[in-house]
C-alpha cells in the first residue's frame, strides 16, 4: 500500500525558499555585469557611484522607518562599530573596487573572478575556526587558485594590462565581499537583516558618496536616455539593495558554507547575458 508524502516541515519550507531565492538572485546578479558595463558606458563609474550611494541610503532609510516606524532600537556603541565596520567593508570598499574593477575588465571576466569568492569564504571560515576544511576541500581550493592565476596571467602576459589589472581589483574585491558574508551573518542573527543593511548601507555608503561627488557632477545625467535609466535603477535598487538584503538572508538561513558554492553559478549566467547583449 502506497502512503502519501509527508508533508514539508516549516524549516524545510523555509530551506527551498532560501534555495529559489538564491537561484533567482544568482541570475539577477549574472546579468549586472553587462548592464552595468552599459552604465559605465554613458556616465563612468564615478557617476554610477555617486547614484549608487544617493539612492541606496534613501532606500536604507525607507526601509527602517517601514520596520520599525519613528522609533530604532537602540544600539550601543560596540553594536554601531560593527555595522560601521560592515559599512567599510561591503560598501565603502568592497563596492569601490569592484566598480572600476568590473569597468576596466570583461563583464565574463569579472564574474569568473567574482565568482572566486567561495575559494576566500571557506579560507576565512578555517581561520576563523568556524568549519574545518577536508582533503577534498583543501584540493578543491587549491585547484581553484591555479585556474584563476592561469586566467590572470592569459591577459597580463599578453601586454593587456588593463583588464589583467582589472581582474587583480576584483579579486581583491572577492575577498572583501567573502569576509563581508562571513561577518555580517552574526550581526544579523542579532539585529535582523532590515536594521543590518539599514545601518551598513548608511554608515558604509557616505564615504563612497562624498568621494565621487566630482565624478557625479560631471555625469551627464541630462543626456541620459531611457534604457540608461533604466539599468542604472536597476543595478542600485533591484541588484544592490535588494540583492544585498537578500543574500544576508539567504546566508542567515542556509548557512554561509552551503551557500557560497553558489557562486559558481554565477559566471555561466553572466556569459549567457554578455553574449545575448
Amino acid at each position: 500500500m502506497s502512503t502519501a508524502p509527508s508533508a514539508l516541515s516549516p524549516e524545510a519550507k523555509r530551506q527551498r525558499l532560501a534555495l529559489l531565492v538564491a537561484l533567482g538572485l544568482i541570475l539577477v546578479w549574472g546579468a549586472n555585469f553587462s548592464i552595468q558595463k552599459q552604465v559605465f558606458t554613458a556616465m563612468g563609474p564615478g557617476g554610477f557611484l555617486f547614484g549608487r550611494y544617493l539612492l541606496m541610503p534613501l532606500c536604507a532609510i525607507a526601509l527602517l522607518l517601514w520596520r520599525h516606524g519613528l522609533t530604532l532600537p537602540v544600539l550601543t556603541r560596540q553594536d554601531l562599530w560593527d555595522l560601521a565596520k560592515l559599512g567599510i567593508i561591503g560598501h565603502t570598499l568592497h563596492v569601490g573596487t569592484v566598480t572600476y574593477g568590473v569597468h576596466w575588465s570583461t563583464a565574463f571576466s569579472s564574474s569568473v573572478i567574482l565568482a572566486c569568492g567561495p575559494i576566500f569564504t571557506l579560507l576565512i571560515l578555517r581561520m576563523q575556526g568556524l568549519e574545518r576544511l577536508s582533503l577534498p576541500q583543501m584540493a578543491g581550493v587549491s585547484l581553484a587558485f591555479g585556474g584563476v592565476l592561469m586566467f590572470l596571467s592569459d591577459k597580463l602576459l599578453g601586454g593587456n594590462w588593463r583588464a589583467g589589472g582589472g581582474d587583480l581589483v576584483l579579486l581583491v574585491a572577492a575577498g572583501l565581499f567573502s569576509y563581508y558574508t562571513v561577518a555580517v551573518k552574526p550581526v544579523m542573527q542579532r539585529h535582523g537583516p532590515v536594521l543590518t543593511m539599514g545601518y551598513a548601507t548608511l554608515l558604509g555608503g557616505l564615504p563612497v558618496m562624498l568621494l565621487s561627488v566630482p565624478a557625479g557632477v560631471d555625469a551627464p545625467w541630462s543626456v541620459l536616455d531611457f534604457w540608461a535609466w533604466v539599468g542604472l535603477l536597476w543595478s542600485i535598487m533591484v541588484s544592490a539593495f535588494a540583492g544585498w538584503l537578500a543574500w544576508g538572508w539567504i546566508n542567515n538561513v542556509r548557512g554561509v558554507a552551503r551557500t557560497a558554492p553558489l557562486m559558481y553559478l554565477m559566471p555561466p549566467m553572466a556569459g549567457l547575458f554578455a553574449w545575448a547583449l
